[in-house]
């Protein structure tokens, strides 16, 4: 009996499985097998757990024009629904994964290059993040209007997404980042890239979990400023999330969620609110090993009826984050996609 082989591979970023052509004894090719799904290498999207990895796959259009697939888990141990509804982070971090991901697998970056964010903004549809009886599965539309090269090698890239959900827009979102070789980033950042004391840092207390929207203090990132107005970065790099891998600074997301702990402390008293967006920017490192204060200050109402925060952060008077976070009134019920 002869033996039949399978070989599963990757064209573009999308899983396939071959078989032979043919078979000794038959007339015709086997057919293929159904297209399989797996993740996209946890290195590309900068993640050490494979569970954080929300991507799935991707296939160049053009140049500058991609198409890339993922997935939104029904619970996350961090990224938990609220009220119904995916947690609108997740949208950040699906929109932060994409550039990591076209970075490596489709401009040649290799990996140990360092990405430094320079901005990330993301708006989603209340409506759309319902949480089915099955992980939400995603398609985004990510083009490129900017793209630099340097001897060859990537830059700088800008990019901008759409985000769908059985055909409909959940989120859309954007970022821009500049890539360093090793050697480049340990000259940006001198001794604290080889430091580990400076990865240490103490831990603080936590205020209130209800007060910031969270149910545990493992996931509070804000401490009780003292006598300033505003709030202390409380820094956990035991994190298994926040902290997903050693870094010589803190983490984009993590300035992310204490804009969004501290705007749902500015409009807890609105009731029923669910985060709509952020657009935020980060000018410079924020430093594991010294003091990061938050401040909020509530915006006028937009036109749109939806509230607004902007919230900031500085460490030794330097502006290190600024983002405006923007809340609106949750639906009443979720909006049911088909099939869910």
């Amino acid at each position: 009996m002869s033996e039949m082989t399978v070989r599963v591979v990757r064209t573009n970023g999308t899983p396939r499985t071959e078989r032979p052509a043919g078979q000794a004894g038959t007339s015709a090719p086997a057919p293929l097998a159904p297209r399989l799904t797996t993740t996209v290498p946890r290195e590309f999207v900068h993640r050490a757990a494979v569970a954080e990895v929300l991507l799935t796959g991707w296939h160049r259009i053009d140049e500058a024009h991609f198409t890339v697939t993922g997935q939104w888990p029904r619970l996350h141990c961090f990224f938990a629904p609220i009220d119904g509804l995916h947690d609108p982070l997740l949208a950040a971090e699906t929109v932060r994964q994409v550039g990591s991901l076209l970075a490596h697998a489709e401009f040649g970056t290799p990996l140990g290059h360092q990405f430094l964010m320079r901005n990330l903004s993301f708006t989603v549809e209340p409506g759309q993040l319902a949480v089915g009886s099955a992980p939400a599965g995603l398609e985004l539309d990510v083009v490129c209007p900017q793209i630099r090269r340097r001897g060859g090698e990537l830059a700088g890239l800008r990019y901008e997404a759409v985000v769908r959900r059985e055909g409909r827009t959940v989120a859309t979102g954007g970022a821009s980042f500049v890539c360093a070789a090793p050697a480049v980033y340990r000259r940006l950042r001198g001794e604290r890239a080889a430091r580990s004391d400076v990865r240490q840092p103490p831990l603080t207390t936590p205020v209130a979990p209800w007060s910031v929207g969270r149910t545990s203090p493992y996931d509070v990132v804000l401490s009780p400023g003292g006598d300033e107005p505003g709030w202390l970065l409380r820094v956990d790099t035991g994190h298994p999330v926040l902290f997903d891998h050693p870094v010589d600074h803190i983490p984009g997301m993590v300035l992310m969620e204490a804009a969004r702990q501290a705007a749902t402390s500015v409009l807890r008293d609105g009731g029923g609110l669910v985060l709509t967006g952020c657009t935020a920017e980060f000018p410079r490192f924020a430093e594991l090993d010294v003091p990061c204060r938050i401040q909020a200050r509530r915006l006028p109402r937009r036109l749109s009826g939806e509230s607004s925060v902007l919230v900031t952060a500085h460490q030794e008077g330097e502006q290190v984050f600024s983002g405006v976070v923007t809340a609106a009134q949750s639906p009443a019920r979720p909006i049911a996609l088909p099939g869910i």
